[in-house]
């Protein structure tokens, strides 16, 4: 073989490696040829002049190729499925709005642009190799018919010939399709609820504070898992003690989250709404039906409503489509510290302005407080303050400004972004627990939970999506219900059951009406 015929022998194995890189993203293994670059090398072949922009067009697509598998990876590491291109259009501003606050603007754009250089390098190097390929044509070029019966056969009968690229493409065709059916039926399904979705007078705890707080990523594998046993079951253990001596009574059991890594506003309204929402599209589909929420139940058993959201730092809609009466964002909380990060102020902060705000409001109250502290990256882990007059305006957290590394520098080592994860949720259960033993007033019932799993860097791959759900009240009859059995999981004390399975967050608003309603 000359040396001409041994460099197109290289340039189509070469160009066989880039595609089966699509391979990566299909659950159906990795052959070892696939049609797409026999069919490539054919169909130049065949070409009676060199096919210049039929070569352009093949190397863009294969690097828009790449592109989508890459946020496949990415998806699958960060929220725990793969990539499904009618649910991720609608999450490209979370992701850069996360990749924004974490990497800094310089930082993000540093990332992007060297994303798109590595997909430039890509796409350049498809060319050289197809245009290699191009001027030259194997023997049986002229009997097309019999080569792609050839390849048709190869890939029926042979298990090392497929074709990744047509196989992700189809794969991507089909979860569209059957996820526009799944949202079609959603809406359907809330359109004829009729009367079961009318607000329902929670007249049981008509004089109650109802506290609805989620603590980002508090999942089932803290306790499940090391490094995180050893630190979060002596914490849990130090909250039992520090409620107990606080005369408050406590049961905790899991939840099911349908969500896991992020996005979690399908867990909030998955437990507000009591319909199990797993992505944006049903989150989208929900709000705009008019189907009412604990917030509706508690408005209507005359509670006054509220949020606290302090990450959102832009405008937020469907808080409105939610019908809280007052939703706090970052500019209303008053903060003066600095941020860490993703996180724009510490949970500890958040705890202590909602005592003052409390203090200062008459009648019952239902809120819903979203805890950021525990949220990637996690760091830098600030200390619990002893003193909680203190905060004040959070001028007193400057202190900490600047401190610990950069996340692009923990990144780099998973153990440690594990032990961070930890320390991080350590944190938020501690001022947690500090808020309910210092200011859980008589007549209150308190829910602290977490709103899904964290990435399947920190779980591992295929865990179960529990989270942990503590229910704390000054008054036992409060808490009774929990202990009840009907919900699976959950018993008295700060640790669920661990062998039992924990219900989906959908049943949790279904729960309160049926035990909390007047008899």
């Amino acid at each position: 073989m000359d040396r001409s015929r041994i460099l197109i022998v290289i340039a189509f194995l070469l160009l066989n490696g880039l595609l089966l890189v699509p391979a990566l993203a299909v659950p159906d293994g990795m052959p070892w040829l696939t049609v797409e670059a026999l069919a490539i090398w054919t169909l130049l072949a065949l070409q009676q002049r060199p096919p210049g922009r039929a070569i352009g067009a093949l190397a863009i697509a294969y690097a828009v190729l790449v592109l989508l598998v890459v946020a496949d990876a990415l998806i699958r590491e960060s929220l725990g499925r793969g990539l499904n291109l009618y649910l991720e259009v609608g999450l490209v501003d979370a992701a850069w709005h996360l990749l924004r606050t974490n990497l800094g603007i310089a930082g993000a754009l540093s990332a992007l642009l060297l994303l798109a250089l590595a997909l430039a390098g890509l796409a350049r190097l498809f060319m050289l190799l197809t245009e290699r390929l191009a001027r030259h044509s194997p023997e049986s070029a002229g009997k097309p018919l019999l080569l792609i019966t050839g390849l048709v056969t190869a890939m029926a009968v042979t298990p090392w010939v497929g074709s990744p690229a047509l196989a992700f493409v189809a794969n991507q065709g089909s979860l569209i399709a059957h996820t526009h059916r799944t949202i079609e039926a959603f809406a359907e399904q809330l359109r004829g609820q009729g009367e079961v979705g009318e607000p329902q007078e929670l007249a049981r705890l008509a004089d109650t504070d109802v506290i609805l707080a989620f603590i980002e990523s508090y999942g089932i594998t803290t306790l499940t898992d090391e490094p995180y046993r050893s630190v979060i079951g002596p914490r849990l253990d130090a909250m039992a003690e520090e409620l107990a001596q606080a005369g408050l009574t406590v049961a905790t059991g899991r939840l099911e989250s349908p969500i896991q890594g992020g996005q979690s506003w399908l867990g909030h309204l998955s437990v507000l709404s009591g319909q199990w929402i797993q992505n944006q599209l049903a989150y989208e589909t929900l709000l705009s039906s008019d189907y009412p929420s604990l917030v509706d139940d508690f408005r209507h058993t005359g509670h006054q409503t509220l949020a606290v959201m302090p990450a959102i730092t832009e405008p937020w809609p469907e808080g409105k489509l939610l019908g809280y009466d007052r939703i706090f964002d970052h500019d209303d909380l008053g903060y003066q510290g600095p941020a860490f990060n993703w996180v724009t102020m510490p949970d500890q902060y958040t705890w202590h302005w909602f005592g003052r705000h409390r203090q200062d409001s008459p009648g019952p109250m239902f809120a819903e407080l979203a805890l950021i502290s525990s949220h990637a990256p996690w760091v830098p882990i600030l200390p619990v303050l002893e003193q909680w007059d203190s905060i004040g305006n959070g001028q007193v957290f400057r202190q900490w400004e600047g401190v610990g590394e950069a996340p692009a520098s923990l990144w780099r080592d998973p153990d440690r972004v594990r032990q961070h994860y930890a320390r991080a949720t350590d944190y938020a259960l501690a001022v947690a627990s500090g808020f309910a033993a210092r200011h859980l007033r008589e007549n209150a019932l308190m829910f602290v939970l977490g709103d899904h799993q964290p990435a399947p860097l920190i779980t591992g791959e295929n865990t179960s999506r529990d989270v942990i759900v503590h229910v704390i009240s000054n008054d036992p009859a409060l808490v009774a219900p929990f202990l009840s059995g009907e919900l699976p999981g959950f018993r008295s004390g700060t640790r669920p059951a661990m062998a039992t399975p924990g219900a989906p967050m959908s049943r949790f608003r279904a729960f309160l009406h049926h035990h909390y309603r007047a008899p």
